[in-house]
């Protein structure tokens, strides 16, 4: 059985190790970072026509100042933020395919956007950003990178590719093969890997099918 290292912070690497494993791939949770909220200061609501949630994190970690902002509809990345939304009582008006931009281009309804984010996120024209939340990099032993080998490693950001490209810097990549969310973050892990899959269209599930192809 294939190996299949997830480095996306809890609790999606979870997630997507128990989706994995359905697969018949051999999920091996690996996180290169924890998220944690941050301290912020919920703005004026009427300031904005909606809210843009990129990450269930930022529900999950905003605290008490998102219940200054639940009057605003939100635009929802994907799935498991619109979830993730509805579950914190707030409205979803709007649910993307798990693109940011295209979620921001089918919220024309809504032209002031409040995006509650991560301290290290992609800008989006025309939208604030609020960070409330961080995704810390976590200490990883040495001998547990090794898992790596003859393996697949699911790359969620470029963030996780290239902390994942520098800690594995003594591993053969030859021997090491890829599925990235985006050709972004295919290019941010570098050259060199033995294969390198990227998924069809962005989320969970399309990471998984390009892991699945990587092994193959």
């Amino acid at each position: 059985m294939t190996r299949a290292l997830v480095l996306r912070p809890e609790p999606g690497n979870a997630r997507t190790c128990a989706a994995l494993a359905a697969t018949g791939l051999e999920p091996v949770a690996l996180p290169l970072f924890a998220a944690a909220p941050l301290d912020w200061s919920p703005p004026d609501p009427t300031a904005f026509d909606a809210l843009l949630l990129t990450s269930a994190q930022a529900v999950r970690l905003a605290g008490d100042g998102l219940a200054r902002l639940a009057g605003l509809p939100v635009v929802a990345v994907g799935a498991a933020t619109a979830a993730a939304a509805r579950a914190a009582g707030l409205d979803v008006a709007i649910v993307g395919d798990g693109d940011a931009a295209a979620a921001v281009a089918r919220a024309a309804a809504f032209p002031r956007l409040l995006h509650l984010a991560g301290r290290e996120h992609v800008a989006q024209p025309r939208v604030s950003a609020l960070p409330v939340y961080a995704s810390e990099p976590v200490v990883v032993a040495p001998d547990a990178l090794a898992a790596a080998l003859d393996a697949v490693v699911l790359l969620h950001s470029a963030r996780a590719a290239q902390r994942f490209a520098m800690l594995a810097g003594r591993l053969p990549r030859a021997q090491i093969r890829l599925a990235a969310l985006s050709s972004a973050v295919a290019a941010a892990a570098g050259g060199g890997w033995a294969k390198v899959v990227v998924a069809e269209r962005p989320g969970d599930a399309a990471l998984i099918q390009a892991a699945l192809a990587a092994r193959d």
